[in-house]
């Protein structure tokens, strides 16, 4: 049965967001990730690799219940597309970028990052690096032939379709990956430094225990979880703020730590606390980390804070939409460009490197190789060293920084069409449509509409609106000089925000701005 790829995102609600499709588990039946896994094979083999002669497609998953069996959905599909399926098993999203960017393969991973257990997701990588914008509207446009026959009524793969052979990469993805860390850093580069690793279900956290220990630091395990948790870098739970806090105060079995550590599900994105337990900003790790590496050029969002900017320590700062694909568009630009240490980071944490950036001309073996895709371990040994260099514990790195306090949330269950609707009013509606709706927040500065709606309010307070590009969030953004404003900031838009739900939920409700 010839299928249009574009055609299914829309009848079964698996759409491409910012990295890669994502959709409900009960939406992403074996039939679904069969067709999406051929569409990107004809579209990386036939338009992008023009018939390379590497027969080989790696896959992985993260810790979902969900995940094995749409693995092994994809697998089938390599075969069937008449490629060697490699299994690399459970293994984080940068381990397996690394690992086909290193083989020169395609590779293919199943997760849905940190959205709840109830959705999934696959994220597609060329031997490059991951797709970007052009790359996932040139696989909607495919059209592949889906052999109806293999599925049942319920879009399952049959029985007699499980079994085919499929090979393994015995460790050698785990082993890149940490390799790239230990060549390019000093030997005992943590050495002294304790650190609690709040594990949860995060995909990597036996691969980066085992790296930070290589590195000379002492590792303490917490929060192991056999079940799924959806921690959020970005929006991180009161829950896991607890944890950290409580872990902090050694009280315990546990020593005092000089961090606690962690990372989102598919463990592409960083989760920093001090030894206080208290939470880093992802874009506040991000600086330091540019800093750390003294890159010429860093890359972020509209998102990220503004106090990269009054920094002054970088030559060249480029703002993009928010997405990981955006970011690399513009590392790649200013590569072309000229720029010879090019990084850039998303507010969620996540690091990217588009340059070989050697660390210490004495001590380094060898540069620290491009990684093209959202990395947290660059990040947690970077902000480490960052601190203790400049010698002062962790909490108190923020003070080498400009006074920018950025605050964010999410409204979950706010539908997408909804979101949609009240950005497009609020942005044809312009000046006079914003100042009313937010009356209270001061005079409109400017408003930039880059990803979402950005707001400017006087003494530079900022708000920012964004719908979610792969689940049903509203997600807002507040920065401001000090805590307190930027925490009422976003109290009072979340207020607002929740209002426009409610509103929508009962036509009979009066409307109001």
């Amino acid at each position: 049965m010839k299928v249009l790829i574009d055609q299914l995102m829309n009848q079964s609600g698996v759409k491409f967001g910012t990295s890669g499709a994502r959709g409900l588990v009960t939406d992403m039946s074996d039939h679904v990730c069969f067709a999406y896994t051929l569409g990107f094979l004809q579209y990386a083999v036939r338009e992008v690799a023009h018939g390379s002669e590497n027969d080989r497609v790696a896959v992985a998953y993260d810790l979902r219940a969900s995940s094995p069996r749409i693995a092994h959905a994809v697998r089938k599909a390599v075969s069937h597309f008449g490629l060697k399926p490699v299994d690399c098993k459970t293994i984080p999203t940068p381990t397996i970028a690394l690992y086909g960017i290193s083989e020169k393969i395609p590779t293919i991973m199943v997760t849905g990052s940190h959205i709840p257990e109830n959705r999934n997701g696959i994220k597609f990588h060329l031997p490059n690096g991951e797709i970007l914008k052009k790359d996932e509207i040139g696989i909607k446009q495919q059209i592949v032939d889906v052999p109806e026959k293999m599925f049942d009524s319920n879009g399952m793969l049959k029985p007699n379709e499980l079994d085919f052979p499929v090979e393994t990469d015995n460790g050698k993805a785990k082993q890149y990956y940490i390799d790239r860390f230990l060549r390019a850093f000093p030997s005992g580069f943590l050495t002294g430094f304790r650190i609690g690793f709040y594990e949860h279900s995060a995909v990597g956290r036996d691969l980066l225990c085992e790296l930070y220990t290589a590195l000379g630091a002492s590792v303490t395990p917490l929060g192991r979880s056999e079940t799924f948790i959806a921690v959020d870098t970005e929006a991180v739970r009161d829950e896991d703020q607890f944890l950290a806090r409580k872990w902090a105060t050694g009280h315990s079995e546990n020593p005092p730590f000089d961090a606690i550590l962690s990372t989102d599900g598919d463990s592409d994105r960083p989760l920093l606390f001090d030894e206080h337990g208290e939470w880093i900003r992802g874009d506040i790790a991000g600086i330091l980390t540019s800093r750390f590496l003294l890159a010429d050029c860093v890359v972020t969002p509209v998102s990220s804070s503004t106090a990269l900017e009054r920094s002054g320590w970088f030559k060249k700062i480029v703002r993009t939409k928010i997405g990981s694909p955006y970011v690399i568009e513009a590392m790649q630009d200013a590569v072309s460009q000229g720029y010879k240490r090019v990084v850039g980071y998303e507010a969620n944490g996540g690091f990217l490197t588009a340059s070989s950036i050697l660390l210490d001309e004495e001590e380094s073996k060898r540069p620290l190789s491009p990684l093209p895709t959202r990395d947290p371990a660059i990040v947690h040994i970077a902000t480490l060293r960052y601190a203790k260099d400049s010698g002062v514990p962790l909490s108190e790195i923020n003070h080498y920084l400009p006074r920018r306090i950025v605050m964010s949330d999410r409204l979950q269950n706010f539908p997408t069409e909804l979101s949609q609707r009240k950005m497009e009013e609020l942005i044809s509606g312009g000046e006079e449509m914003i100042q009313l709706v937010f009356a209270t927040f001061g005079e409109l500065q400017t408003f930039d509409q880059t990803d979402g709606i950005r707001m400017v309010f006087g003494d530079q307070d900022i708000v920012h609106l964004r719908p979610s590009g792969n689940a049903p969030e509203l997600r807002c953004y507040t920065e401001a000089d000090t805590k307190e404003r930027a925490l009422s900031l976003l109290y009072r838009t979340m207020t607002i925000l929740d209002t426009w739900r409610r509103r929508s939920q009962h036509d009979s409700y009066p409307y109001q701005q």
